[in-house]
């Protein structure tokens, strides 16, 4: 690490990847919009680096519409060859359907009175030690094992236990930082308030 650069859990060395750490990750996120924005984002992730996704989140929000789930349940079959062909984003089939059903099972949550967002805190752990290491964090658990399966329940895709923990993660579900991380005192403090 650097000499100048304040201890991270991750992104020291790339100043998008600890902007990022410093800035997003493990702060509390809430509203459907968001979630099923950062749920998109994990999927998109899955099998590659997170780095690849957040250099191409900002060209991933303008395909799909800033993640808008009502434009993005309308998409059709037109709509998928056009994202398929778009050298800035992942290019993979089954995640673009998945983008495009998750949408759609946002809709139909909100048809039934549910709320994407009010579902994924509802699996918010209790109180838990601050890992010591990356060692100590783990890539999935039971609650993020019982969150894909109801996400699955209503119609989600591309969202298994590791995919639903990482997202619990991004968005302050659980607070991953590491015990001497200072990032981790700012989310305490927020959390709190």
């Amino acid at each position: 690490m650097p000499a100048d650069e304040p201890f991270r859990c991750f992104g020291t060395g790339d100043a998008l990847y600890a902007r990022y750490h410093d800035e997003e990750w493990g702060r509390p996120v809430r509203g459907d919009r968001a979630l099923y924005e950062r749920i998109s984002l994990e999927a998109f992730q899955s099998g590659l680096s997170w780095i690849t996704v957040l250099r191409r989140r900002e060209t991933l929000r303008a395909a799909f519409d800033g993640f808008d789930p009502d434009a993005v349940a309308a998409y059709g079959e037109a709509d998928v060859e056009r994202l398929l062909a778009d050298p800035g984003i992942i290019r993979n089939r089954l995640k673009v359907a998945a983008t495009v059903a998750n949408a759609r099972a946002v809709l139909a949550m909100r048809a039934a009175g549910e709320s994407l967002s009010d579902l994924v805190w509802s699996f918010a752990p209790g109180p838990r030690p601050a890992p010591a290491s990356p060692a100590d964090v783990p890539a999935s658990t039971p609650g993020s094992a019982a969150l894909a399966a109801e996400l699955k329940r209503r119609g989600f895709r591309f969202v298994g236990p590791t995919t639903a923990y990482a997202a619990m993660q991004a968005c302050g579900v659980v607070d991953d930082h590491l015990r001497e991380c200072p990032v981790r005192a700012l989310v305490e403090r927020e959390v709190t308030t």
